[in-house]
């Protein structure tokens, strides 16, 4: 798993009535791209997280990151 700064992350719910939870990676910590992850989610929350297989990297477009959304 790659990220980089501005991309998404994506925790699937593992179970029936449990959503998916949609974070920004707002920090690489890892080497290359590689995890742990500083994330933020929408309420503010930050967090350090090692992401499991139930994760998905949604890639940011350039022109986003630049622009700071």
């Amino acid at each position: 798993m790659h990220a980089t700064k501005g991309d998404r992350l994506v925790v699937h719910g593992r179970t029936v009535g449990h959503h998916d939870r949609v974070v920004e990676i707002v920090e690489v910590l890892g080497t290359n791209g590689d995890p742990p992850y500083r994330v933020r989610a929408e309420d503010g929350h930050e967090a350090i997280v090692s992401p499991g297989p139930d994760s998905v990297v949604r890639h940011a477009k350039t022109s986003d990151v630049e622009t700071g959304r």
